[in-house]
């Protein structure tokens, strides 16, 4: 049946080795199991001296694993027993294998403060080994290689697309990936421009290269070299398509972007429409920005024309050296 008032604690019950009394002597060590005990207080014993229960505080006194009686006991008294009663608020330690799930409760982890940041090295998380529940550090398990996704992103109809700020020294190449790219209207090249400090340099300190080939519908080839080597941006595309049905995909590299002892300089390879929708364009390129060598920022993309651009999806790595 269940308790009529306040239920009775479960403390951390142990019966203290017997002790031997030492004629004149009041200070005696209290040991379980051969071991020194140090109980909670002696509020929280039970000790009975010639079968009288003593009381705490003036018949006896404890420090650490030693009780001290009010008086030297002598020949022929008996410490009966010393019970001690743990921490009255304490259930003790469980036996092995006594806890499940049933006593864990389901908000032991949402209900316990959340980390606002990444985790330390020597932060520890728990993990199964085989069955076995181990801790291992976060520097074990973490991410950030030699390559990591740094992000990702779309566009849709923009006269400009920014992307800026990802550039760190914990990584000395980057590549962008640009897949889908297209303009309002045919017969657009694509330009890019770096950023410095979030906005773009659009002075005339560019120059830049490329050579493509271009196949048409009728199977005729059409390639050349094209050079620019004064201009206010990169060129990156030949020809671009307005039409969704015939987007241009881009792999964009940069070296070293922070570095301020050179200029900055990054390469390219476009596949896509040629010529107005026409056929199949296979470009490689490369340029420099030349007004100064500062750290970049990023890069802004846009179309000739005055028309917009839209990119189905980016994503940005970074690779380590």
């Amino acid at each position: 049946m269940a308790y009529i008032g306040k239920q009775p604690v479960v403390g951390n019950f142990q019966v203290c080795d017997a002790i031997s009394v030492v004629n004149g002597q009041a200070a005696y060590t209290m040991q379980v199991g051969s071991t020194n005990v140090e109980p909670e207080n002696a509020n929280h014993m039970l000790v009975s001296l010639n079968g009288i229960l003593q009381k705490p505080g003036s018949s006896f006194t404890i420090s650490g694993a030693t009780i001290t009686f009010a008086s030297n006991l002598a020949t022929g008294d008996v410490i009966d027993f010393i019970i001690l009663l743990g921490d009255t608020l304490n259930v003790g330690t469980p036996s092995d294998d006594s806890v499940g799930a049933a006593q864990i409760k389901n908000d032991l982890i949402s209900g316990t403060t959340a980390l606002t940041s990444t985790p330390d090295d020597t932060d520890e998380f728990l993990v199964s080994d085989a069955g076995t529940i181990k801790r291992i550090d976060y520097s074990l398990i973490k991410g950030g290689g030699d390559c990591i996704k740094l992000a990702t992103g779309t566009a849709s109809g923009q006269a400009s697309i920014s992307i800026d700020g990802y550039f760190t020294t914990d990584y000395n190449i980057y590549k962008l990936y640009i897949m889908g790219m297209h303009h309002s209207s045919t017969g657009q090249d694509a330009f890019m421009r770096v950023n410095q400090s979030g906005t773009a340099k659009t002075d005339s300190s560019y120059a830049h290269a490329w050579r493509y080939q271009g196949v048409t519908s009728s199977n005729s080839v059409n390639s050349g070299d094209i050079k620019q080597w004064a201009g206010d941006s990169i060129g990156i595309t030949n020809n671009q398509s307005g039409s969704i049905q015939y987007p241009h995909h881009l792999e964009i590299t940069v070296f070293d972007p922070l570095a301020t002892d050179t200029e900055k300089m990054v390469s390219f390879h476009n596949i896509g429409n040629y010529n107005n929708n026409d056929g199949f364009l296979n470009q490689i390129g490369g340029g420099t920005y030349r007004g100064n060598t500062n750290a970049i920022s990023g890069f802004t993309f846009f179309a000739g024309g005055s028309q917009t651009t839209t990119m189905s999806h980016w994503v940005l790595y970074g690779f380590k050296i």
